[in-house]
């Protein structure tokens, strides 16, 4: 598990802003439980944990000039 700041991707950050709401609109209206509250825990509850440990024990660049 990684503590402390993440290294800064710009090619990823370009991805995730340009990966559209059409692309998001489809699979919510196909896959049910897509972009539902908590379904992360339920289609994966490992991968979840994970997630949430992640996300409170590490801050990008972005963090540092809120």
């Amino acid at each position: 598990m990684k503590f402390g700041m993440r290294k800064p991707s710009i090619k990823r950050s370009v991805k995730a802003r340009t990966t559209g709401k059409a692309k998001r609109a489809i699979k919510k209206a196909v896959v049910p439980g897509y972009g539902k509250k908590g379904a992360g825990w339920i289609k994966s509850p490992k991968k979840a944990a994970y997630n949430k440990v992640y996300k409170k024990t590490t801050f990008g660049v972005k963090d540092i000039f809120k």
